[in-house]
């Protein structure tokens, strides 16, 4: 399908799939969410979820920091705003996070 872009979502389909993904907070066109975890188990939670990102094609900015790590995510295709793949990416990170076993901070 080339030439085909994502269809940004409207303004009650963001709030209705923000429920979706609890924790997880939009600032303007992107939703992000951070993450305690220490260092080294940060670098293989990343690399879990590139492997992921991989796999579906849709990634997420990332932030590595002592300690934490923050996702942010939207869709470049769709000019830099929110589609149902990023909440799809969300729920597959929040997954991820868990498995190993990284706390969710309030952002």
């Amino acid at each position: 399908m080339a030439g085909s872009r994502p269809e940004p979502l409207s303004e009650a389909a963001i709030q209705a799939a923000l429920e979706h993904v609890p924790g997880w907070r939009r600032t303007g066109d992107q939703i992000a969410r951070t993450f305690a975890i220490r260092y080294h188990g940060a670098v293989a939670l990343i690399v879990h979820v590139a492997d992921v990102e991989r796999l579906i094609g849709h990634h997420a900015d990332v932030d590595l920091r002592w300690g934490t790590v923050r996702f942010a995510i939207t869709t470049r295709d769709a000019g830099h705003r929110l589609t149902a793949a990023d909440f799809n990416l969300a729920a597959r990170i929040d997954s991820i996070a868990a498995a190993h076993e990284a706390e969710p901070l309030d952002d």
